[in-house]
C-alpha cells in the first residue's frame, strides 16, 4: 500500500475501521508550530455524523497526540495522532464476507491482498480513516492561518440542487467554517437537506459536488512539470473516498468556450498584478497567479445502501441479489468538507515547503 503523501512534509495514514485505533504521522512541519488541541477537536467535530442525514455511528474522536509536540509547539520530530474506534459493529460485516458491495472497494481489496484485509466496515479504506486526515488538516490550516491563507469549502450541490457561488471569499469561508452543513443560501440548504432524508427514507443515498477557495497564496508555488498546483492538489484529492471528479477554475466548462471569453485580462490593482476574472482559477501553467485557487470535487453516493443489489458470492463463485446490513451515511458531502479542506491544507503547506526551502 502506499499510505504516505507529501515530500518536504510527509503525511502517513494507518489504521483500519474496526481496528482499535486509527491515526496519522505527519513529519516535516515547522519546529515551533503552535499546535491547538481545540482546534483539532473543532475540525473533528465537523466530520462527524450530525443528526438523520448522517450514519447511526458515533465517535468522540477522543484523540491523543503522543509525539512531536511539546508544551504547545511542534518539536520538528514526527508528530503522531491517534483516535481510537469505540462504537463498531462487527458481527453487521460478518455474514457478507465473500459478498463484495457494489461500487465499494470491497471486491478490488480482496483481490490485491488476496484475502488477507480487514474487511470489517471497509477496513482500511473506509471513509473513517479521514478522521486522522482530519485531525493533520486541523493541525497544519492552523500554520498556514498564522500566514494569512484560507482554505474554505461549501456545498456547490446535493442531487443537483444547487448553492450560490463564492462572493466574498475570505467573509464566505469564515462563515462556512463555522457551519456544520455549509451551505452560502440557507434555503437551498435546507432543499438539500430534504433530498437527503428522502433518499434515506428510500434505503437509498445522493451524491454531490464540494467547491473550495484557498486565498492569501503568494504568487509562484508548484513545481512543473509533474507537481503543479492541480497535481499535487489533484493527487491528494483523489485519495479522499468518495471523491470521482476534481477541475480547477471553471473546469470543464472551458471547453464550451471561446479564449475571448475565459482569458482573465491582467490589471494593477493597489500596485499588484491582479486579474480582472479568474475562469482559470487561480492558476496557470500549474503555479499560483495570486488570485483564489479555486476547485470542486465530485462525490459518489454512498455506494452502501439498504436495497437489495445485484453482486457475487465470491465463495461459491455466483451471481447472487443481496441487501447490506449495517450503519452508513444516505449522503457523506457534508461530513467530507472538513476532509477536503484539511487535504488541501497539507498539499499546500508541502507546496509551500518546498519552494522556500523549510521557512513558512
Amino acid at each position: 500500500m502506499s499510505n504516505s503523501y507529501g515530500n518536504a512534509l510527509k503525511v502517513t495514514l494507518f489504521g483500519e475501521s474496526h481496528g482499535p485505533e486509527i491515526g496519522i504521522v505527519i513529519d516535516g512541519l515547522v519546529a515551533g508550530t503552535k499546535i491547538s488541541e481545540e482546534r483539532i477537536k473543532e475540525k473533528l467535530s465537523l466530520r462527524r455524523p450530525s443528526g438523520n442525514i448522517s450514519t447511526p455511528r458515533s465517535e468522540a474522536d477522543e484523540f491523543r497526540i503522543v509525539s512531536g509536540v511539546f508544551e504547545g509547539k511542534a518539536t520538528g520530530s514526527p508528530i503522531t495522532i491517534l483516535i481510537p474506534n469505540k462504537d463498531t459493529r462487527s458481527k453487521d460485516y460478518s455474514a457478507a464476507r465473500y459478498i463484495p458491495r457494489p461500487s465499494h472497494a470491497d471486491y478490488t481489496a480482496f483481490i490485491k491482498y488476496g484475502g488477507n484485509e480487514d474487511y470489517r466496515g471497509g477496513g482500511h479504506f473506509s471513509g473513517r480513516i479521514t478522521a486522522a486526515l482530519v485531525a493533520a488538516g486541523a493541525v497544519i490550516s492552523g500554520a498556514l492561518e498564522e500566514k494569512g491563507i484560507k482554505i474554505g469549502t461549501h456545498i456547490k450541490s446535493i442531487y443537483g440542487i444547487c448553492d450560490r457561488e463564492f462572493s466574498e471569499y475570505n467573509k464566505d469561508i469564515d462563515l462556512l467554517n463555522s457551519m456544520l452543513f455549509p451551505v452560502l443560501d440557507e434555503k437551498m440548504g435546507e432543499e438539500m437537506t430534504k433530498a437527503i432524508l428522502k433518499a434515506r427514507e428510500e434505503s437509498d443515498s445522493v451524491g454531490g459536488v464540494l467547491e473550495t477557495a484557498i486565498t492569501g497564496l503568494p504568487v509562484g508555488l508548484g513545481e512543473p512539470w509533474f507537481d503543479t498546483v492541480e497535481s499535487c492538489l489533484s493527487h491528494i484529492l483523489f485519495s479522499v473516498p468518495a471523491v470521482k471528479g476534481v477541475e480547477f477554475g471553471d473546469g470543464f466548462e472551458l471547453a464550451n468556450k471561446k479564449g475571448s471569453e475565459v482569458n482573465d485580462a491582467f490589471t494593477y490593482k493597489d500596485g499588484t498584478v491582479s486579474t480582472e476574472t479568474n475562469h482559470m482559477g487561480g492558476i496557470l501553467g500549474g503555479i499560483t497567479n495570486g488570485m483564489p485557487v479555486i476547485f470542486r470535487c465530485a462525490l459518489k453516493p454512498t455506494p452502501t445502501i439498504g436495497k437489495e443489489q445485484k453482486t457475487v458470492d465470491i465463495k461459491s463463485g455466483k451471481d447472487i441479489t443481496h441487501a447490506f446490513v449495517g450503519r452508513h451515511d444516505p449522503c457523506i458531502v457534508h461530513r467530507a468538507r472538513a476532509v477536503i479542506d484539511a487535504a488541501s491544507a497539507i498539499a499546500v503547506y508541502d507546496l509551500i515547503l518546498r519552494r522556500k526551502a523549510g521557512e513558512i
